[in-house]
């Protein structure tokens, strides 16, 4: 029968202090032993652990560079330090660099660490059930969403598949990022539901075939305000809402409907805003003809530090390339990117 008890990784070079953890947690937990950072590593590359608890001084490697690779390697593990120095810099390395969960001060008794390391399991266990949330979340909406994109489709020509699309090129930069299945998710339903607000928009101005006045424009900018409208009460949502709300704030500070700027915008909406403009600017409107790919690239990096994040536009760069490729492959099927 299968042991359901969280799997912890202990490291420690002494043997003594090794056999002390061991003894205390083996009773609720599954226990793995490890004599050194590089041991530990080289188990790592084979299993996974709920939390992992590091001596801090150890030879060959000290217990944050040990707790920043596991964090590169096993980001959703929580990482504990155990170390008998209160150093300052110490600590803000682990805090920053490992994110650690917490530190255990050396001498330490049994109760204390037991209720260190519950406390661990139980935030880890909250970020399990958080990412299952999204993900049932996701399944159970998708009906819906999908309705909702059909009308909006249905509304509007230009609207065709680009729900669709922004989740695609959206989802293609946050897989070159360390982000959770749960934020992921977020953002692809974020993706899909960005526009949901045009449906409140006039469809002589969504048809018009003359360029917009600024007057118009003010009313296509409404469109984030019935989006925010549409969903605020879908308590659900709220996440996916709050990334919808900001998608056309500009990283100076010049976008709309708050001004925000820098990393004011959550991350989700600076993701959205680069898919969003990238696949506006390869649509054919009424008014005017689509740019090419390189065209609204180029129009992308121009932006890079005004309108978008630089960072997030350097990983667009990498990922438009086998992006293209991808859509206009299905494009070719008459199948749209899901």
């Amino acid at each position: 029968m299968e042991d359901k008890r969280y799997k912890i990784l202990i490291v420690d070079d002494e043997e003594d202090n090794l056999a002390l953890l061991y003894r205390t947690l083996r009773t609720k937990y599954m226990i793995t032993k490890a004599h050194s950072a590089i041991e530990a590593l080289e188990i790592l590359k084979g299993e996974k652990f709920d939390c992992i608890l590091s001596d801090h001084k150890m030879p060959l490697m000290d217990g944050v560079e040990f707790l920043k690779r596991v964090n590169d390697i096993q980001p959703r593990t929580m990482r504990l330090l155990v170390t008998a120095y209160s150093d300052v810099k110490i600590l803000i390395d682990a805090i920053n660099y490992a994110k650690i969960y917490r530190y255990i001060k050396k001498p330490f008794t049994p109760d204390e660490l037991l209720m260190i390391v519950e406390s661990a399991l139980e935030c880890y266990q909250l970020k399990i059930d958080n990412e299952n949330l999204i993900t049932d979340l996701k399944d159970l909406f998708s009906g819906t969403v999908k309705a909702i994109i059909e009308a909006l489709d249905a509304k509007d020509s230009f609207t065709l598949g680009r729900s669709r699309r922004v989740a695609f090129y959206a989802l293609k930069i946050v897989n070159k990022m360390a982000l959770s299945p749960a934020e992921v998710s977020k953002i692809e339903l974020a993706g899909l539901l960005h526009d949901i607000g045009m449906i409140g928009v006039a469809e002589d101005i969504l048809n018009k075939t003359q360029k917009l006045s600024d007057e118009e424009f003010e009313k296509i900018k409404m469109h984030v305000h019935y989006s925010v409208k549409i969903l605020e009460d879908i308590k659900q949502l709220c996440e996916i809402t709050e990334i919808i709300k900001y998608h056309h704030e500009y990283y100076n500070g010049c976008g709309y409907p708050f001004g925000l700027k820098g990393e004011q915008i959550p991350l989700g909406s600076r993701i959205i805003a680069i898919a969003d403009a990238y696949d506006s600017m390869v649509s054919k409107r009424a008014y005017r003809d689509s740019l090419t790919s390189e065209e609204a690239l180029k129009v992308i990096e121009q932006g890079a530090g005004k309108q978008f994040d630089p960072d997030l536009v350097e990983i667009f760069k990498l990922v438009l390339p086998e992006a293209v490729q991808e859509i206009q492959d299905y494009e070719a099927k008459n199948i749209y990117v899901e």
